[in-house]
C-alpha cells in the first residue's frame, strides 16, 4: 500500500500530460465525446504508463514538483496542438470554398468546436474524421503520447522550450497547413472563379439577363459537380495530411526529448 502512495506524485504528472493531450488533439478534443469517457481513458492510460515507468522518487508539493506539472501540461498541450494545426487545414479549405461559392452565409453551429463553421468545412471535417478512424489514426495518436515518455522523461525539464526550436517547428507546420488547405480548396475555388469570369462576360454582353438568379443557381450546380469529382483527390491529400501530422508529432517529441 505504501508503494502505491509513493507513486501518486508520478501518476499525477503522467495524468497531466495525457489529459492535456486529449484537450487539444483532433478527434478526442471534440465535445461529442463524453467527458467521462475521456477522463476514464486518460486515467487508465496514466495507470499503465505509471506501472511501466521507473520509479524516480519525485517529491510532491515542492517547488520542483510545481515546475514539473507546468512542464507536463505544456508538453501535452504542445503535442496535441501541433496535430490540430494540420487538422484545421480541412476547415480552412472549406472556408475558402464557401466564400467563393456563396455558402458562407449559411454557417451552422458546430458542436465539436463550439463555433460557427461553414457547410463545406463541416462536411470535409466529418469525412476526414471517418477517414482517420479507418486508418486507425486514433490509435497512432494514443501511441504517440505514450511513446513520448521514452523521449521526454517525467522528472526532466525540456530545454527546447527556451531555444526556439519548437517555435520553428510550429511555423513550419503552419506553413504546411496553409499549403494543404490551398490544395484541398483549389479545384472548386478555381472552377467557381472561371464561372464568375464567364458570368461577368455574359453580364457585359447581355445586360438583360438576370445574373443574380441564373448565376447563383449555376454556381451551386458547378459546386456540387466539382465537389464529387474531386473527392478521390481529397482523400489522397488527406493521406498526405495525416502523414505530415504524425511526422510533426514525432518531430516535436524528438525536439523536446533532446538536450541542448
Amino acid at each position: 500500500m505504501m508503494e502505491w502512495l509513493n507513486e501518486i506524485p508520478l501518476f499525477l504528472l503522467i495524468l497531466v500530460r495525457i489529459s492535456c493531450f486529449f484537450i487539444t488533439v483532433p478527434v478526442f478534443m471534440t465535445k461529442t465525446i463524453p467527458a467521462p469517457f475521456k477522463i476514464g481513458l486518460a486515467f487508465f492510460l496514466a495507470v499503465i504508463v505509471t506501472m511501466s515507468t521507473d520509479k524516480s522518487g519525485i517529491q510532491a508539493f515542492s517547488a520542483e514538483y510545481i515546475i514539473l506539472i507546468i512542464k507536463e501540461s505544456l508538453v501535452g498541450l504542445g503535442l496535441g496542438f501541433i496535430a490540430s494545426i494540420l487538422f484545421y487545414a480541412i476547415q480552412l479549405a472549406g472556408t475558402f470554398i464557401d466564400l467563393q461559392s456563396g455558402f458562407a452565409m449559411g454557417a451552422v453551429f458546430d458542436p465539436q468546436s463550439g463555433t460557427n463553421v461553414n457547410l463545406t468545412g463541416r462536411l470535409k471535417n466529418v469525412l476526414a474524421t471517418l477517414f482517420l478512424f479507418s486508418l486507425d489514426g486514433h490509435h497512432l495518436l494514443i501511441r504517440g503520447v505514450l511513446e513520448s515518455y521514452q523521449w521526454i522523461h517525467v522528472e526532466a525539464l525540456v530545454p527546447a522550450m527556451l531555444d526556439g526550436r519548437i517555435s520553428t517547428l510550429l511555423l513550419e507546420t503552419f506553413k504546411h497547413s496553409f499549403v494543404i488547405a490551398f490544395l484541398l480548396a483549389a479545384p472548386i475555388v478555381f472552377t467557381l472563379f472561371l464561372v464568375d469570369l464567364v458570368l461577368g462576360i455574359i453580364g457585359k454582353t447581355s445586360p438583360q439577363i438576370n445574373l443574380m438568379v441564373v448565376g447563383f443557381s449555376l454556381k451551386i450546380g458547378v459546386y456540387f459537380m466539382v465537389l464529387f469529382l474531386a473527392l478521390p483527390g481529397f482523400f489522397l491529400l488527406l493521406h498526405r495530411l495525416f502523414a505530415q501530422m504524425f511526422d510533426a508529432i514525432s518531430q516535436m517529441i524528438r525536439i523536446m526529448g533532446a538536450s541542448l
